[in-house]
């Protein structure tokens, strides 16, 4: 479905070509983490950090990525230098 007026597309697409490859990914960036703080305030409260992680994960990515990657992603905890 797309219920977008044919001159809004072209204005948003002209905004884009306009834009800086720095600006697109700052611009990419920030609806990335909008997207994340939007899952991670919609999850119950009491979940363990390796839940949190999992619950949100797959919200973002459940049928991109295999189950297995997913759980990995929870389960992994970076080591210190």
């Amino acid at each position: 479905m797309n219920d977008t007026p044919d001159t809004v597309v072209r204005l948003v697409a002209d905004r884009h070509r306009a834009m800086t490859p720095t600006e697109r990914c700052r611009a990419a960036s920030s609806m990335f983490e909008t997207a994340r703080a939007m899952v991670d305030s919609s999850l119950p409260s009491g979940l363990t950090l390796e839940e949190r992680r999992l619950a949100a994960i797959r919200r973002l990515y459940r049928g991109e990525l295999p189950e297995s990657a997913l759980v990995m992603h929870a389960k992994f905890r970076p080591t210190e230098p």
